[in-house]
């Protein structure tokens, strides 16, 4: 049985260099871990220096050029170089939180009908309260068993998954014909839902867990919810069956009451500005079909993605 970690690097800090650390000190070590470097655009990149460093007898180092990164095709090029029975899809920045990450993750496939499992992902200490609340409510204690017949008891999070630590079994992801090629976000949520569909079950285990927050601004929050929504709408197969906005609104009431309980009041007024940029950038990506290209390119976090798409139309 082999295991394969997949991680595409983009201009890497010390978060990304814990992870390798990490990754060598798992109970279960991966067999290979490989590195999908963007190169920028501008070409500032030394692939010697990256090498020299890096790939060593378990790592090993592919490139894209930035112009090129895809979330879906990007990973599914790692995976294609890939001959292991289980593969390993992270981030940059995630850090394994303790040594038995990858042996919990591999647990969940006791069950033969598996076909993924992903990690929590819990909070950096320095994270302010309302980022930990929000990780607390996406990722909870409690373990979920997603499938069919979870769909009326969990509705859209029956399709939840993150490549920001996320396992797949091989032949699976395989049936399932690998990432969508072409996704500006998404791509993990997308191969749930496929694997749902195919009678499979998709794991959350509590006891794998990441260290992997962010502290956005508002305006990021508007642009990393306006390409969320443009997955969405790209993919009604997915996302009109289930809507997912009621529990957007959920965790808005979840975390107004847990800050009161808390004693902190005081920050009900930046909860209510950041889910009110959340769900303006998010009806706009909704709407992304009727905008310029201009505007597109104001509202997105993902700039490249569409200049590389409008390149492919013309």
């Amino acid at each position: 049985m082999k295991i394969d970690v997949i991680i595409p690097v983009y201009m890497p800090d010390d978060k990304f260099e814990r992870l390798i650390d990490m990754l060598n000190r798992q109970t279960r070590m991966p067999d290979n871990i490989i590195l999908i470097w963007t190169i920028p655009d501008n070409n500032r990149f030394d692939k010697k220096q990256i090498e020299d460093k890096y790939q060593k007898d378990n790592v090993k180092c592919l490139y894209v050029k930035q112009k090129e990164f895809d979330h879906g095709a990007t990973r599914a090029y790692g995976i294609s170089v890939s001959d292991a029975d289980y593969v390993l899809c992270m981030t940059q920045d995630a850090v394994p939180y303790n040594e038995n990450l990858i042996e919990n993750l591999l647990n969940a496939f006791n069950d033969e009908n598996t076909a993924a499992s992903y990690a929590r992902q819990l909070p950096g200490d320095k994270e302010n309260e309302i980022e930990k609340i929000t990780r607390a409510f996406n990722y909870p204690e409690t373990e979920r068993i997603q499938n069919k017949a979870s769909l009326k008891k969990y509705g859209i999070k029956t399709f939840f998954c993150s490549d920001v630590c996320a396992m797949y079994k091989k032949t699976c992801y395989d049936e399932a014909g690998g990432f969508i090629k072409k996704t500006i976000f998404n791509e993990d949520m997308i191969m749930a839902s496929s694997l749902v569909d195919m009678g499979y079950t998709v794991r959350y285990v509590p006891k794998a867990q990441v260290v992997h927050s962010h502290t956005y601004t508002c305006m990021q929050q508007y642009r990393r919810n306006f390409d969320l929504a443009v997955s969405q709408a790209d993919h009604p197969e997915v996302f009109e069956r289930v809507p997912s906005e009621s529990e957007g609104i959920r965790l808005v009431i979840q975390s107004a009451k847990l800050l009161c309980k808390k004693g902190k009041v005081y920050l009900l007024p930046k909860l209510v500005l950041q889910s009110g940029f959340k769900y303006l950038g998010y009806r706009k990506g909704k709407q992304y079909k009727k905008l310029s290209r201009e505007k597109i390119l104001k509202c997105t976090m993902n700039k490249s993605y569409w200049k590389r798409i409008w390149d492919e139309e013309n």
